[in-house]
C-alpha cells in the first residue's frame, strides 16, 4: 500500500533511523513533490539530476541513495527517478537493483553520467530479468563497457516490458553490438535504442551488417542511434538494404560518421521507397553538395513521409543548399531541418530566409534565424536541433518539445 504523500517526513525519518545525514538536496525536492496535488493520482518523477542547477547542489552519493529508496519502497505515486550526473558507483548500482526486482511501479530510470561500472550494470541488468514495470532507462555515459553492455544484451532476451535503452557512450565493444542486434531478432517489445559512440578496432563494419541484418526482422523497433559508429558507405548500404523490408523504422541517426555522397546515394534511393522513416540525422559527416543533391531530388517528389532531416556541418555550399531549399517548396511534409556549419552564403540566407518569411519553416523547426545587416540577409544559429536535450532537459517546460528536439515531438515512442 502506498503511504500518503509526506515524502519529505519520511525521508526525515529515514535519515535518523539509518544515522545518515540529510542531503538538503534531496530534501528540498522532496518537499517540492509534497506541493504537487496531483501527485497520489497522476504519479511523479523525482528531479534529481546533479546538473540542472545554477546554484551547486551537494550530488547524491550511494548512501544518499539507500536512504532514498527505502523511502520510495512505500511510494507507488514515484513513477520516474532522475539520478543523472551524480556520485552513483557500483554499490549505488546494487542499491538500485534491489529496488528494482521489489519495485512494480517506477517507469523510467536515468542513470545517465554516473559512475557506474561492468559490476553495477551486470546487477542492473540482472534486476530487469525479473523487473516488469520500467519502460525506460538510461545508462548514457556510465564506463560499463563491452562486458557490462553484454550483460544488457542478454537481458534483452528475456525482458518484455522495456521500451527505450539508452547505452550511448559506454564504452561497449564489438561483441556488445553484435549480441544487442542478436538478442534484438527475437525482442518485440524494445522500441528505441541508443548504441552511439562504441570502442570499435575493427574497420570492416561487421557490427553495422548484424545491425541491418537484424532490421530485417525487427518490427518493434522505432529509433535507432548509431551515432560514431565510423560507418561509411558500405554500412549505409548495407542498412538501407535492410530498410527496405522494415516497416517499422522511424527515426535513424547515422551522425558523427565517415559517409560521403556516395552513401548518401543510397539513402536517396531509400527515401524514395521507404514511406516510414520520418527523422534522419547525418549531422557531422561529409555528404557535400553531391549528397544533399541526392536528398533533395527524392524529397522534392518521391518522399512525402521524412518529417525532419539533420544536415549540420557537412561541407555542403549554396548549391546543395538551394537545391534542399527549392524541394521544400514542392515537399510539404518536411517540417523540420537543420543546416548550421555549412556554407550559408547570400543565396542561401535569401532562400531560408524566405521559407521563414512565408511561413514553411517554423523558427521552432530550424536551427537557423534571418537578420539584415545594411539591407541584407544573413542567417544566425538557433540553439535547436534533433541532439538538443540528448543530454540534458531543462528544468522548466520553457520549450514546446518539438522546438527543441524533434525526435520527442514525431517519435514519441508511447505512440507505437
Amino acid at each position: 500500500m502506498s503511504v500518503l504523500p509526506d515524502l519529505h517526513l519520511h525521508y526525515v525519518q529515514a535519515c535518523q533511523n539509518l544515522s545518515q545525514p540529510e542531503n538538503p538536496f534531496i530534501a528540498r525536492v522532496l518537499q517540492e513533490a509534497d506541493k504537487n496535488d496531483e501527485i497520489s493520482t497522476k504519479g511523479i518523477t523525482l528531479k534529481l539530476a546533479g546538473n540542472n542547477h545554477l546554484v551547486p547542489v551537494p550530488r547524491v552519493t550511494d548512501d544518499d541513495l539507500g536512504v532514498l529508496v527505502s523511502v520510495l519502497d512505500q511510494a507507488a505515486f514515484v513513477t520516474g527517478l532522475d539520478l543523472a550526473y551524480n556520485l552513483l558507483t557500483d554499490a549505488g548500482a546494487k542499491t538500485m537493483a534491489t529496488f528494482l526486482q521489489e519495485n512494480s511501479t517506477l517507469r523510467y530510470l536515468n542513470l545517465m553520467f554516473n559512475d557506474i561500472g561492468t559490476s553495477g550494470a551486470e546487477l542492473i541488468a540482472g534486476a530487469l530479468h525479473s523487473n516488469q514495470s520500467l519502460v525506460h532507462l538510461r545508462m548514457t555515459g556510465n564506463k560499463i563497457g563491452n562486458q557490462g553492455g553484454m550483460f544488457f544484451a542478454s537481458m534483452l532476451k528475456i525482458n518484455s516490458t522495456l521500451e527505450k535503452l539508452d547505452l550511448g557512450d559506454c564504452d561497449v565493444g564489438l561483441q556488445c553490438l553484435v549480441a544487442t542486434a542478436i538478442a534484438l531478432t527475437q525482442n518485440n517489445s524494445l522500441k528505441a535504442i541508443n548504441l552511439n559512440r562504441p570502442l570499435l578496432s575493427s574497420q570492416q563494419e561487421e557490427t553495422t551488417v548484424h545491425i541491418a541484418r537484424m532490421l530485417r526482422n525487427n518490427s518493434s523497433l522505432v529509433e535507432l542511434h548509431l551515432g560514431k559508429h565510423e560507418m561509411k558507405n558500405f554500412g549505409v548500404e548495407r542498412l538501407c538494404e535492410a530498410l527496405y523490408e522494415n516497416s517499422s523504422l522511424r527515426y535513424l541517426d547515422l551522425s558523427c560518421n565517415n559517409i560521403i555522397c556516395d552513401g548518401v546515394k543510397f539513402l536517396g534511393e531509400l527515401l524514395k521507397r521507404n514511406h516510414t522513416l520520418k527523422i534522419l540525422d547525418l549531422n557531422a559527416n561529409r555528404i557535400e553538395d553531391v549528397g544533399a543533391i541526392y536528398l533533395s531530388e527524392a524529397l522534392a517528389t518521391w518522399n512525402g513521409t521524412l518529417q525532419a532531416l539533420s544536415i549540420v556541418s557537412n561541407n555542403i555550399t549554396s548549391k546543395g543548399l538551394l537545391a534542399l531549399a527549392q524541394a521544400m517548396h514542392s515537399n510539404i511534409t518536411l517540417s523540420h531541418i537543420y543546416i548550421w556549419g555549412n556554407e550559408l552564403d547570400r543565396s542561401t540566407c535569401a532562400a531560408f530566409s524566405e521559407l521563414i518569411a512565408v511561413g514553411r519553416l517554423q523558427l521552432g523547426c530550424t536551427d537557423v534565424v534571418p537578420y539584415e545587416v545594411d539591407g541584407e540577409v544573413f542567417l544566425a544559429e538557433l540553439s535547436h536541433g534533433l541532439g538538443k536535450h540528448r543530454y540534458w532537459s531543462p528544468r522548466c517546460a520553457t520549450v514546446a518539445p518539438g522546438a527543441a528536439n524533434a525526435s520527442l515531438e514525431i517519435v514519441a515512442v508511447s505512440e507505437y
